[in-house]
């Protein structure tokens, strides 16, 4: 990186970033270096490119290695197949084919999987902190995207503009969550098969969930990671239904989702990992200008997973479990296939 570069908040980036409730942020005009800006360096260190992961300590793991009673598992994630929600043009195609006709007796066979889509970005997934970023002005007048930690999106893209994978900020560099899992079933709580489409859930909602649960906000943890049931996974199987990208597209009227009050007390509470069972974890469409992405991915490295599959660990009433979910080591990726699962 080059160390020596300057970048200035212009008035409207300043004005956004005080919208996401970043850290104070200087009066527009004043230049910013790499090292210190709005939301950089990061408390995790100023080269960090793992986030909110690093809450995930040694410590963590085996304290949540201790929850399990009865060993049972719950997948939270949703089959990857052809008929899943896809979104706009991303594809998804898997086709297997014979790789060794039977032309000759002993020769054994196999098959050849051929695969066409997006590897992160669809079905249930995992957000990097190279999925969004905020657009500042630099010192030469020019507006430059800047990511978790203040990496620019030249840090990212590099030489071959993203050609390869990026050079920074990629899914090879989270750790693997296995920890304390948190489920606030709002669904639960409002006594609905799922929240309606463009539903904003509240901090209210969030204290009435836990207590529910014999819970409040004092349970989420470090480290934790929490996971929101909405109930709109009912909506899976109707993908024109489910399908939030593009509000008034089929039957789609949005869907629900948490926003910048429930936000600031998730970064609050320094989780690991913010989950729900929705396309894109925050409501849609925003009752305001936060971006729930940017304000948890700029400020701590919040990663996001969405399109989760709840139902089946909110009927049985398990709020707290053991969480395990592994994103995939590709280099320079924005998102990753994932399979989380709870033990309890």
């Amino acid at each position: 990186m080059d160390q020596g570069r300057k970048i200035m908040i212009g008035k409207q980036s300043l004005a956004a970033i005080v919208a996401l409730a970043c850290v104070a942020t200087a009066p527009s005009g004043l230049a910013q270096t790499r090292e210190q800006g709005p939301w950089w360096p990061s408390v995790h260190g100023p080269e960090d490119q793992a986030g909110a992961s690093n809450y995930v300590t040694p410590e963590k793991i085996l304290a949540a290695l201790q929850i399990p009673r009865t060993g049972q598992t719950y997948e939270l994630g949703h089959m990857y197949e052809t008929s899943m929600p896809q979104y706009g043009y991303r594809p998804y195609f898997l086709q297997v084919v014979p790789a060794a006709p039977p032309e000759r007796a002993g020769e054994g066979a196999a098959h050849r999987d051929y695969f066409t889509g997006f590897i992160g970005q669809m079905g249930t997934q995992f957000d990097a902190l190279s999925h969004q970023g905020e657009s500042v002005r630099m010192a030469d007048g020019s507006l430059q995207n800047v990511y978790y930690n203040g990496f620019t999106q030249k840090d990212l893209t590099g030489a071959n503009n993203g050609v390869g994978g990026l050079e920074a900020l990629g899914t090879e560099h989270v750790k693997p969550f296995i920890t304390r899992g948190i489920l606030i079933d709002i669904a639960g709580y409002k006594g609905v098969e799922s929240l309606e489409a463009g539903y904003e859930v509240t901090m209210d909602d969030v204290r009435g969930a836990l207590a529910r649960q014999g819970m409040d906000e004092e349970t989420v943890q470090q480290g934790d990671a929490v996971l929101f049931n909405y109930g709109w996974a009912v909506n899976w199987t109707n993908p024109s239904k489910y399908n939030d990208s593009y509000v008034g597209v089929g039957e789609n009227e949005g869907s629900p989702g948490i926003f910048a009050e429930v936000t600031r007390w998730l970064i609050g509470r320094r989780v690991s990992l913010v989950g729900a069972d929705s396309c894109c974890v925050e409501v849609r469409p925003r009752p305001g200008p936060e971006n729930v992405h940017r304000m948890l991915f700029l400020q701590d490295g919040i990663p996001l997973l969405e399109n989760m599959e709840l139902r089946e660990l909110a009927g049985d009433e398990v709020y707290e479990f053991l969480f395990l979910a592994l994103t995939e080591r590709i280099k320079g990726a924005t998102g990753s296939p994932v399979r989380p699962i709870a033990v309890r």
